[in-house]
């Protein structure tokens, strides 16, 4: 997965869609959503949610253009190696989907916009995906 968004003006499109204040407000909706869940919520292994919401919180804005602070404190994103210590399989990146669905439907960004994050976020879903039930092993 791309650690930086399509071929646009990175910069336009963090400023488009409300900069800093946006993605905290889509953040905390997300997480809000992530803390009710049982079986996302397992996944966190800090009883505070908070550190991986800041987490979530500067990844998202460095990747559509603003502040350069994820990779400042934690280098590279490497998504995939970060995630490879929990199971995240069909059912965990739909519910991920959904709440992040959600909570994208709270910060009601223009059409245009909201159609580029969403798709960012199923493409980010998909990549993490690295188990797969034995009955959906069977079919491929």
């Amino acid at each position: 997965m791309a650690a930086t968004p399509p071929d646009t003006d990175a910069g336009s499109l963090f400023d488009a869609m409300g900069g800093s204040a946006t993605f905290r407000a889509l953040v905390e909706g997300f997480y809000q959503r992530v803390a009710k869940d049982r079986l996302l919520r397992p996944l966190y292994p800090e009883a505070d949610l908070g550190p991986a919401a800041n987490r979530l919180l500067m990844f998202l804005e460095q990747y559509w253009g603003g502040p350069k602070t994820y990779s400042q404190q934690r280098g590279h994103p490497r998504l995939r190696m970060r995630h490879a210590p929990f199971v995240v399989g069909p059912a965990e990146r739909d519910a991920w989907l959904t709440h992040m669905r959600a909570a994208m439907n709270d910060v009601a960004l223009p059409a245009t916009l909201d159609a580029q994050l969403w798709d960012y976020f199923q493409r980010a879903a998909q990549f993490m995906v690295n188990y797969l039930p034995d009955s959906e092993q069977a079919g491929q």
